[in-house]
């Protein structure tokens, strides 16, 4: 069920020191402004529909099927939304879950803990972020990292941030990565000239105001093109790491919360175990022929990457039998949950599909009912 993909050695002495633990999973919501631009993501089929992502992800990782959710999952092209994996595992093997509120454009309704961040406006600005609020999320991260962080037990990071490949890109090249045509988006073939275009936009834009090397100082990088969950996901894998292990659950946007933390750690001269650090994701995002998640691993070095090898080709449902296809691939932690479930109770493609059905059961179910009659949820495909 897993595969190390990059630094072998190092990720199975992972696995190994964490088979049979308890995960706690920390999912850290934000927004940037990037994501409602056409086209961008397929996260939510309009622009206005994205504005929302984050919201409802968030409310079905807290409460899983509702009749009547206050923000409904959004429509997608094909597929359903990651959360799908998530909850069913986070609610069958009762991990512990934290949700935090990095910087939203709207009040979650589900309990959150905000960590006085704000939603980053579009990295073509050049200023994402003032550094005010870079510093003050790095150190809520620090902060959090430490109190969640349990020895001989690790945390598992997951974000929901529509458009943040896009910024993992601009950080990765920020930070002297070849990150273009390699990263990773929720579209069947990702939309790299796009990405890049916004890219050096962004970069270009922050250059000429700032006139700095980002190498030299990563919290103006971050504010110049980031989203407000890569700093406070950095702080909080640096200080994590200290007592425990972290799994940082995602794909190219978590390739760039490791580069990001790895640097800060290098420029404030900053303690911690880079060892006790892996990133995972799903098959789907690795195995992506119109990116390059392992070429950008190694080009990051000394970052293990482990991918979960849940297949969905043989799915009751098409919306599942479309991650084959390319569409969404990951998010909300789907590949890190599906990791701690085969880690912690042994599940095999067989248990992880089948919660996961079972909760599309429900969540049709409910679509289908007289108690639903504006049929708030999307087509059964």
């Amino acid at each position: 069920m897993l595969r190390v993909y990059t630094q072998p050695d190092q990720g199975h002495r992972w696995l190994h020191t964490f088979q049979g633990c308890l995960p706690v999973f920390a999912c850290i919501l934000g927004f940037t402004e990037t994501g409602l631009i056409p086209n961008i993501s397929t996260a939510g089929a309009t622009p206005m529909a994205r504005r929302w992502t984050a919201l409802a992800d968030a409310e079905f990782l807290v409460n899983g099927p509702q009749a009547h959710p206050h923000f409904p999952l959004p429509l997608l092209a094909q597929g359903v939304s990651p959360v799908f994996i998530s909850w069913p595992m986070v609610t069958h093997l009762q991990i512990p879950l934290r949700v935090f509120n990095a910087g939203l454009m709207d009040i979650p309704t589900v309990p959150t803990i905000d960590v006085q961040g704000q939603p980053a406006q579009c990295l073509s600005t050049g200023a994402a972020l003032p550094r005010q609020t870079v510093e003050r999320l790095f150190m809520a991260g620090m902060a959090w990292g430490k109190t969640l962080a349990v020895s001989n037990r690790y945390v598992i990071l997951a974000e929901c941030v529509v458009g943040g490949t896009t910024t993992a890109q601009a950080i990765l090249t920020g930070l002297n990565f070849e990150a273009a045509g390699q990263v990773n988006s929720s579209h069947p073939i990702c939309n790299h000239e796009q990405k890049t275009h916004l890219v050096q936009q962004g970069l270009s834009q922050a250059t000429r105001q700032h006139q700095c090397a980002w190498i030299e100082d990563p919290l103006a990088l971050v504010a110049a093109v980031g989203d407000p969950m890569q700093i406070f996901v950095a702080g909080m894998t640096i200080a994590a790491s200290r007592r425990g292990g972290v799994l940082l659950a995602g794909g190219t946007q978590m390739l760039a919360v490791y580069a990001l933390a790895r640097q800060i750690a290098r420029c404030w001269k900053l303690p911690w175990q880079p060892e006790h650090v892996v990133v995972g994701t799903t098959r789907w995002v690795v195995e992506d022929p119109s990116g390059d998640t392992v070429g950008l691993a190694q080009q990051i070095g000394s970052v293990p990457l482990v991918a979960s090898q849940l297949n969905f080709a043989t799915a009751r449902y098409p919306q599942l039998r479309a991650f084959e296809q390319g569409f969404v691939k990951e998010g909300v932690g789907a590949g890190g949950c599906a990791i701690a479930a085969h880690l912690y109770q042994g599940w095999q493609q067989a248990d992880i599909l089948g919660a996961i059905e079972q909760t599309l059961d429900t969540y049709y179910g409910q679509a289908l009912s007289p108690a639903n009659p504006e049929n708030t949820y999307p087509p059964l495909g």
